[in-house]
């Protein structure tokens, strides 16, 4: 079995499902989990992969991500015969079935099922919807800001842990633009300040309070989070959600 993962977190996913050097045989520059997959080939970027390395490298399974890579990849991998895994997840509820299909994919079908079976396990131990928590907005990016809503994976992990993570533009793509003014509607309460995409210092969310302090609405809190607990799907989900780093 020969695999390609242009996804940071289904690449660690691969080697957690049993696959080794001998598999996994290409990945993005930032397919960094576990160690030991630095040692793969880098067939191109998640936007920009190198469709020529790919298929020199003869793939059975090539493993994409629907947002994060380029559609015309998908096609052009199709149409040359290449078995395709894309995944959808958009909620950590929808992570148990793409780790069935991934696992069924690459010929690790009981090491899916484990996964998916401590993911679920890990989702119906979190905190009851009945009793939500503080109101919050994790911050992504920095000029502009920018933070993650509820509709996408991020989001919906911090409200499956009990958060409560508002639709800042209900009408967007789920990466809202943040102003002092949409927190202050929104009646945020905290900032979660991730290390990923951007690495956010907590002196960058202080400003951000101070701006909301300034229009006359009570100050936010502000907290560092691991952004890899919070965006990397897959098998770290049960992981996330049984862990520390993002807990109310």
């Amino acid at each position: 079995m020969r695999v390609i993962s242009l996804v940071p977190s289904l690449t660690e996913t691969l080697f957690d499902l049993g696959l080794g050097l001998d598999e996994v045989v290409g990945r993005t520059p930032w397919c960094i989990h576990p160690a030991e997959a630095r040692d793969v080939p880098v067939v191109g970027g998640t936007k920009t992969p190198n469709l020529k390395k790919i298929l020199d490298a003869r793939p059975d399974v090539v493993v994409l991500d629907r947002e994060e890579n380029p559609k015309a990849v998908h096609d052009a991998l199709v149409e040359q015969g290449v078995t395709v895994v894309v995944s959808t997840v958009e909620h950590p509820a929808e992570v148990p079935a793409m780790l069935r299909e991934l696992g069924e994919a690459i010929g690790r079908s009981d090491e899916g099922e484990r996964l998916a079976e401590a993911t679920e396990t890990a989702l119906a131990g979190q905190p009851s919807a009945e009793a939500p928590g503080p109101r919050v907005t994790p911050m992504i990016w920095h000029e502009p800001l920018m933070a993650v809503g509820p509709r996408r994976y991020a989001g919906a992990l911090l409200e499956a842990m009990g958060w409560t993570v508002p639709d800042l533009e209900p009408e967007g793509n789920g990466y809202p633009v943040v102003t002092p003014e949409l927190l202050v509607e929104h009646r945020i309460e905290g900032l979660l300040l991730s290390s990923e995409p951007h690495a956010f210092a907590l002196e960058e969310g202080e400003v951000i309070a101070d701006a909301v302090e300034a229009l006359g609405a009570p100050r936010p809190w502000c907290r560092l989070i691991d952004g890899e607990a919070l965006t990397w799907f897959g098998s770290r989900t049960h992981r996330s959600l049984e862990g520390t780093e993002l807990s109310v």
